[in-house]
């Protein structure tokens, strides 16, 4: 956590509307530029995932190679994201998925319940949790590429609890990723709005995009100019690879 902290930009949030979130994104990549190492899309609300808008954004210029794409869908909407994810004709064809999360709200009162689910009544379990597939662009390997991921640091298995709050996206799921990865370069998007419910807060580390986002700070150059002085990854430290749970010989 100290390393991350120490090498992490200023919260920067981006306030994009919807119907702009591609325009916004291509101005990104053919004006400045700006590439991620780690970007996540999607929050735990039922209207983020939308395949028609998201084949649209430019995913495959935003994220380096190597890099980590993470994408959030509830139980209701994996077919939707197996429909995105393997469509050829978009830039979904340069990810390969590799892990799978998953988050659990904690009964029926939770912000995070997918109030969209209706239980048929023969059925007697409820599949509400959230599914978050991780692709990868290139080719990443655990033994040798310890500068860019650190593995088995947190479980694929994330439940509601008291600290959760309510953000759109609990602190716990942006520090799963944190903590895989050891890029500096994070993106958020968030395509639509959360609602007044579930906010959407600025994270030290990220750049984080909604319609919702209350901070709308975010401008290209300043912050390739904060990559720059911090570096677009977490030095390596001994200690710490010393000390993280390792794969069996």
């Amino acid at each position: 956590e100290q390393q991350v902290e120490k090498y992490s930009t200023r919260p920067y949030g981006a306030r994009v509307d919807t119907e702009n979130l591609a325009k916004t994104l291509n101005s990104w990549v053919y004006d400045y530029d700006l590439q991620f190492d780690v970007i996540m899309i999607g929050a735990l609300t039922e209207n983020q995932l939308i395949y028609p808008l998201l084949t649209k954004l430019p995913i495959d210029k935003l994220c380096s190679k190597p890099g980590f794409l993470f994408i959030w869908a509830s139980t209701k909407k994996i077919s939707e994201l197996s429909t995105l994810l393997n469509d050829s004709r978009t830039w979904a064809k340069r990810l390969r998925r590799s892990e799978e999360l998953v988050f659990i709200p904690v009964d029926k009162n939770s912000v995070y319940y997918p109030k969209e689910w209706s239980i048929p009544e023969e059925q007697i379990l409820e599949e509400v949790q959230w599914h978050c597939w991780m692709c990868i662009t290139g080719t990443v390997r655990r033994s040798t590429d310890k500068d860019i991921i650190h593995c088995n640091v947190n479980t694929d298995l994330s439940m509601e609890n008291s600290s959760t709050g309510n953000s759109a996206v609990p602190a716990q799921i942006y520090k799963v990723v944190e903590n895989f990865s050891s890029s500096t370069r994070r993106l958020h998007i968030i395509p639509t709005s959360t609602g007044l419910k579930q906010h959407v807060k600025v994270r030290p580390g990220w750049v984080i995009v909604s319609p919702d986002i209350i901070l709308d700070n975010f401008e290209p150059e300043r912050y390739k100019k904060d990559i720059e002085a911090i570096g677009s990854k977490i030095p390596y430290n001994d200690e710490i690879e010393q000390l993280r749970p390792k794969t069996p010989v």
